[in-house]
């Protein structure tokens, strides 16, 4: 009798690490500049394993659902982002300060080069350079894919890069299957996605989805948008143009 009480502490010690371990739970915080000590409003946390994320109000402080060892990742225009580790007393004490440093920002020269004009269109519409990316639409399917400034291969590549069962998304990706679950997560969150419409850095998306901001390239260069959309889009741009690509991938590998 007494082994089967102990058995069953045991079991139910197990039980209550699991639930703590696994199921998210509310916690607070405020942020802080750590010069001034003042709070800092309107800061985006994104927690980067839930893929979930919330803003500062007026205190600088916040909430949101975590469970133990969760990445979040705090950003806000001027101060230098900061990522957070999940601790066990975070959870049990439910609130926390976290402190932003304030960016150097240090101008640079900026110099400007007009286009000396004639007047006339025929010689002036020559001297203004005009780059186009196509984008071809495939039956099918329900996305167009850019092939870059037009050339005769330009509609090969595209065709090429959808169907090499090889393709860049397959060896990163098929392996990485939360990293996926993560796209479909995103969508599901208004927050992360209003954030990263504002945000041209890819350094949350590199975070989301563990790669690198040279594989981010790699990846779209690989689905066939051009180098233009690369590096003009904004990172929700990005990360719906990657899971557009992978999404139809798979259908075409099923086929």
């Amino acid at each position: 009798m007494k082994y089967f009480v102990v058995f069953l502490f045991l079991i139910a010690s197990i039980s209550t690490v699991a639930q703590t371990t696994d199921t998210p739970v509310k916690v607070s915080g405020t942020i802080i500049s750590d010069n001034t000590g003042t709070p800092l409003a309107n800061a985006n946390i994104i927690n980067i394993n839930q893929v979930t994320g919330t803003t500062t109000d007026d205190k600088g402080s916040f909430e949101i659902a975590v469970t133990q060892s969760d990445t979040l990742h705090v950003t806000l225009l001027g101060y230098q982002s900061l990522r957070v580790r999940v601790t066990n007393d975070w959870i049990k004490n439910k609130k926390t300060t976290i402190q932003l440093t304030q960016k150097a920002i240090a101008l640079e020269e900026v110099v400007i080069s007009p286009y000396y004009l004639t007047g006339y269109l025929e010689i002036d519409s020559k001297l203004i350079p005009i780059k186009e990316d196509y984008r071809y639409s495939i039956s099918g399917l329900n996305q167009g894919y850019e092939g870059g400034q037009y050339a005769p291969e330009a509609f090969g590549k595209v065709l090429g890069s959808i169907f090499n069962p090889a393709d860049m998304l397959y060896n990163v990706f098929g392996k990485k299957p939360q990293q996926l679950k993560k796209l479909k997560e995103l969508r599901k969150d208004d927050t992360v996605r209003n954030l990263l419409e504002t945000k041209f850095d890819r350094e949350t998306i590199s975070l989301l989805l563990g790669v690198t901001k040279d594989e981010i390239a790699e990846i779209l260069s690989r689905c066939s948008y051009s180098e233009a959309f690369i590096k003009t889009a904004n990172d929700l741009q990005i990360m719906d143009a990657i899971s557009g690509c992978y999404e139809q991938y798979k259908i075409l590998k099923k086929k």
